[in-house]
């Protein structure tokens, strides 16, 4: 087994995931840090026991001991954080979105290209079993053409405060605030609901509207130094490349979902129904004599390995590395498209 030396950019509170994940794959070791933060970088190494810390992409590169990187920075700084990795040869995983405007996003993409590492980004619901299985039983033709789909992502941590309370954390507030990198719920979990709906399908958009709002959440829209102005409600109406129509919904506001994705397709010779909710994904299919009755039933979902086994696996040359840069840059490009087409009230945009 080949021995992996991992080093973490950004030690905020999705590191600590990472930071579980790969510990807990054999042969990875954990062996840097990089924060601009000098107190929380310090206790980060300590409480997952990492022996080296340094506050700058440089420092890290003049050291130089390690063979990949996650990187677990705010959106914003993806794209300047990750390109110097690639360029010293380093294989890298870069958490969603890939950067914050498609122009970045394709940079990285060709960058990893040329430098030949493994290259993935954190669509982390790629590692849901009834994604997977409803994915191949698309590809195994079980559902014929696809004609129609409904997908949504709801969240209510704006409602409630059972993820903490975001009126007062930064951890939270950041995501509220376009000023801070966020390009609110349509950047943020729009690009999930969109990778779910297009991985399923097995095809990408061409044509998008979009219509985005930003509700009142604070006196004069701000707290502290957060100006709360990123969106909070996302609506798409996307077309498919075979022609296929369907919609998408995010929202911080659907009050009574915590966190949950849920995908119809529909084909015409069969229906998928995929659901995740409460950290359980469940399918559901209607397909050959059930069409005639409207029976759906229930289908089994084998469990699938998860995007920091995989990353692993692809560097030991034991697996793909997918989803790659190339396939952030292109949900990049319709999120961008999307966000064009909110301020030009919706109009229907090529991809």
């Amino acid at each position: 087994m080949q021995p992996l030396r991992l080093l973490i950019l950004g030690t905020g509170g999705m590191a600590k995931n990472h930071a579980e994940a790969f510990a807990a794959i054999p042969g990875v070791s954990l062996v840097a840090g990089i924060d601009t933060r000098p107190d929380g970088l310090a206790a980060f190494q300590q409480a997952h026991n990492i022996p080296h810390g340094f506050q700058s992409v440089q420092e890290a590169l003049n050291w130089g001991e390690f063979d990949a990187v996650t990187n677990v920075t705010p959106d914003a700084a993806h794209y300047a954080t990750t390109l110097p990795f690639l360029a010293a040869g380093k294989h890298v995983l870069c958490e969603k979105p890939l950067a914050t405007n498609a122009a970045d996003a394709e940079a990285m993409a060709t960058a990893a290209a040329q430098a030949g590492v493994v290259n993935m980004v954190n669509l982390s619901y790629r590692n849901v079993p009834a994604l997977q299985q409803a994915a191949q039983m698309v590809r195994d033709g079980a559902i014929g053409p696809i004609r129609h789909f409904e997908a949504s992502y709801l969240q209510s941590w704006l409602t409630q405060p059972a993820w903490g309370h975001w009126d007062r954390e930064a951890q939270w507030l950041w995501r509220l605030s376009t000023a801070h990198g966020s390009k609110g719920v349509l950047g943020d979990v729009g690009i999930h609901i969109l990778d779910f709906a297009t991985f399923i399908a097995g095809m990408d958009a061409v044509q998008v509207s979009c219509l985005l709002a930003t509700f009142d959440k604070a006196p004069g829209g701000k707290i502290g130094d957060y100006t709360l102005d990123a969106n909070d409600s996302a609506t798409l109406q996307l077309r498919l490349a075979n022609g296929a129509l369907g919609t998408v919904a995010a929202t911080r506001f659907a009050t009574g979902h915590l966190n949950d994705l849920r995908l119809r397709l529909y084909g015409q010779t069969g229906g998928l129904e995929v659901t995740f909710e409460k950290a359980h994904s469940h399918l559901r299919a209607c397909l050959g004599d059930n069409i005639q009755s409207g029976t759906w039933v229930d289908i089994d979902c084998p469990p699938v390995p998860t995007i920091y086994q995989r990353f692993i696996a692809a560097i030991r040359g034991e697996g793909v590395a997918d989803p790659d840069f190339a396939r952030g840059a292109a949900l990049q490009r319709l999120l961008d498209k999307a966000e064009a087409s909110a301020t030009e009230d919706g109009r229907l945009l090529s991809v």
